[in-house]
């Protein structure tokens, strides 16, 4: 156990160091099973590690559904849903940071990615809410909050690494993850609800739409509804796979972007630049976490772990309270995707060996990241939407995703205490 423990002392250090979490614990890793199981195994286990992860089939739906979201980013999908929502609840108080938080829904259904939602709704939604005399921090927390949705309302990317990394249904991952997707943002408008009540200069209400336009909206979003029926009906129906729905969905939105004009030749090169970029980053985050893996699996901290916390006769409930916790504590300090890597191997072994399911943990998982996103002072939202509003302060960022961060905690603990609102729709998948 004491070997792991200074593993993970090490890869701390070095990330003080600004070495990158990645090199971290690929180099920590490496390091460790060189030292404890000789450098001749540590190298043949890190080439095995590389190839079946560039290799292997399952992975290949990580950069197919990045494409998808990039084209739909490009297709200008993002502007009709909003405009859709808008012409609905627009003219409500705090109706244009409502249709914000119903257009990261619709967007992230299609997109999987929190930065991207939160980025393409900055665009979208913040020139509208300045305009009509919105705080700005109320306009930046709900943009933030909202586009963490991106990873919680299927496709989403977090969920494919979390099931490929513990062997668990992607398929399933993504059912369970609707209802507390929805949940979530209806909380979020409930507490937009609450900080407009309070103090009404925070968001004035904008004008009614008339049914006439309300419909005329409504058709401008025809296709965001064609890709999620074929690519998620089609997954959760049993007619194909997750990889073939990935590759269904990017094939799409290619065809929507290039259906509006959107897609030049430069455009195109953007795009597939863009999402190589990122599947190169997310590659090498889950390479490195499973040579870490690895090595943390080759010493007795998981089993002693586990001994440890049957001896000490904590009910279930409460460890996986604790386990939360410390995740939000973790998530004020470290990037999200690296801190659930470098924790998986550790608690997962514990969450099975309890008889928790799987899939529960996961979308646990997916709500800790989303919190993370827009937890100060290193949430990754917050960093986006200061880099694309200058005009706006860090602290005024912060200021806005407090009232959200109190909104998603109290979604996480209603998901640990009723599990069903995450398992009754896998349940009915054969």
């Amino acid at each position: 156990m004491i070997e792991s423990l200074i593993g993970f002392v090490a890869i701390f250090a070095l990330a003080l160091l600004r070495v990158p979490l990645a090199f971290a614990m690929g180099i920590v890793g490496i390091a460790g099973i060189g030292l404890t199981r000789g450098w001749m195994p540590a190298l043949a286990s890190t080439a095995q590690v590389v190839q079946e992860t560039g290799f292997a089939y399952t992975l290949s739906v990580i950069p197919l559904f990045i494409l998808m979201g990039n084209f739909v980013a490009r297709a200008g999908l993002a502007h009709e849903l909003f405009a859709a929502a808008y012409a609905f609840i627009g003219h409500f108080r705090g109706g244009l940071a409502h249709a914000t938080v119903a257009a990261c829904a619709g967007f992230g259904a299609i997109c999987g990615s929190s930065i991207a939602t939160a980025a393409t709704m900055s665009k979208v939604a913040y020139p509208s809410m300045k305009k009509l005399g919105y705080s700005d921090s109320l306009s930046t927390g709900v943009m933030a909050a909202g586009g963490t949705l991106g990873i919680m309302i299927p496709p989403s990317t977090i969920m494919v690494i979390y099931g490929i990394i513990t062997e668990t249904n992607i398929g399933k991952l993504f059912a369970a993850g609707v209802i507390p997707g929805i949940l979530t943002a209806l909380l979020m408008m409930a507490g937009i609800m609450v900080m407009t009540a309070r103090d009404p200069s925070h968001a004035p209400a904008g004008e009614r739409s008339t049914w006439p336009q309300r419909w005329k909206a409504l058709r401008g979003i025809w296709g965001v509804l064609v890709l999620v029926i074929v690519v998620l009906g089609g997954i959760y129906g049993g007619v194909f796979t997750a990889t073939e729905g990935a590759g269904i969905g990017a094939s799409g939105a290619f065809l929507f972007a290039l259906a509006r004009r959107r897609l030049s030749w430069a455009v195109l090169y953007q795009v597939l630049v863009e999402s190589a970029r990122t599947t190169a980053m997310l590659f090498t985050l889950l390479i490195a976490a499973t040579i870490f893996a690895n090595f943390v699996n080759f010493t007795t901290m998981p089993g002693d772990l586990k001994e440890w916390i049957t001896h000490q006769g904590f009910s279930p409930t409460m460890i996986i309270a604790a386990m939360m916790l410390i995740y939000i504590v973790l998530g004020t300090v470290m990037e999200e995707l690296t801190m659930v890597l470098l924790t998986i191997p550790l608690f997962f072994p514990i969450v099975t060996s309890l008889g928790f399911d799987p899939v529960w943990f996961g979308v646990l998982i997916v709500m800790i990241v989303q919190i993370g996103l827009i937890s100060p002072p290193v949430g990754m939202n917050l960093f986006v939407l200061n880099a694309l509003l200058p005009g706006v302060g860090l602290g005024t960022i912060f200021r806005g995703c407090w009232p959200f961060v109190a909104v998603m905690v109290g979604v996480l603990m209603l998901l640990v205490a009723f599990p069903q609102i995450s398992l009754w729709l896998p349940s009915l998948m054969k």
